[in-house]
């Protein structure tokens, strides 16, 4: 018998009126929040401008959303395409169900693309955001909590979350494992942190840190989960994703210090590279160029009119001669 557990909500939805409130998309959306405004202060302490993190984020979150959905998807098909289950279901991505695996890789892609439209090189945006999401995915585990879901084997520790009878699921108290992995992403996000400002990290070795950090947690984490999964020579299929990439980011981390010690000096140029400003500034530029020449000309022009005025500049035939030979003739007499 439990002297102490996790009560878990009676509800993942809260009836604002006619709108609800979905306890799962309401921790991910705060997540989004709090990793952008953490990322654009680290990116302004970076000599970024602010406001850039957002603009890129535009890009990489919504790209992140869809892959994490469809590695969610495709890795656990089966709850979505077999006999007697809805594909329309695959779509409810209020629900749960973001692979976080996914999510990074896809919003890596919108990254770049945002990145690239600002002309700002990604590893230095990367890891500028890279504590930021860790704290995001700390904040977005909540809505595990909200549906009842990912959680570990049955436990009677004081912290076992209540888990109540439903689909799929047996009611009884279980290792809450996804408040172990959001604590441990609280602790990713201040290892970056503290390694960051102690090593100077650049050129994406702060994100292959955070990438690392959190594989090294998950690997444990996903081995005490008891939800359905795919399983290869005996571990999970998200325990070797965890290994593989782990391992990756190390690669990396070693590879990069050495090819590309330091960190940016320059991780966003003064000009605006909006496409179609370009064209306008250079053109610009050119007229300031052309009425400076201008303005140049006509000086030089006033300066020769006023020396041809001034009669002690030249000698003047029958006056500058004259008035000297005066001079000296009053002298010799």
């Amino acid at each position: 018998m439990n002297l102490a557990s996790i009560p878990s909500p009676s509800t993942g939805v809260i009836e604002l009126g006619p709108i609800p409130l979905r306890g799962y998309a309401f921790c991910i959306i705060i997540g989004v929040f709090v990793a952008v405004w953490f990322g654009n202060k680290r990116w302004i302490a970076r000599g970024g401008k602010a406001g850039t993190v957002a603009d890129i984020a535009v890009w990489a979150v919504p790209f992140g959303l869809v892959g994490g959905r469809l590695y969610h998807v495709i890795t656990d098909y089966q709850l979505y395409f077999s006999d007697g289950e809805n594909w329309v279901d695959a779509f409810k991505i209020w629900e749960g169900g973001l692979g976080i695996w996914g999510a990074i890789a896809f919003g890596a892609v919108g990254a770049w693309i945002g990145c690239r439209r600002r002309g700002i090189p990604l590893p230095a945006w990367a890891d500028a955001l890279a504590p930021g999401i860790a704290f995001a995915q700390a904040i977005g585990r909540w809505g595990n909590w909200f549906n009842q879901e990912l959680y570990g084997k049955p436990t009677d520790l004081p912290w076992a979350v209540e888990i109540s009878e439903g689909a799929n699921r047996v009611a009884g108290t279980y290792h809450p494992t996804f408040l172990y992995e959001s604590l441990w992403c609280i602790g990713v996000a201040l290892l970056v942190i503290w390694a960051d400002r102690r090593f100077t990290l650049g050129h994406g070795r702060a994100f292959a840190l955070y990438v690392a950090a959190y594989c090294a947690g998950r690997a444990w984490i996903e081995y005490m989960r008891v939800d359905e999964a795919h399983h290869i020579l005996g571990l999970r299929l998200n325990v070797w994703t965890a290994i593989i990439v782990f391992v990756l980011a190390v690669v990396y981390i070693v590879v990069s210090a050495k090819l590309r010690p330091g960190r940016e000096e320059i991780v966003e140029p003064d000009r605006d590279t909006t496409p179609g400003k370009d064209s306008a500034k250079d053109g610009s530029a050119k007229a300031d160029a052309d009425a400076k020449d201008a303005a140049d000309a006509d000086a030089k022009d006033a300066a020769d009119a006023d020396a041809q005025k001034d009669p002690l500049s030249k000698d003047e035939p029958g006056k500058g001669r004259t008035a000297e030979s005066t001079e000296a003739a009053a002298e010799k007499g």
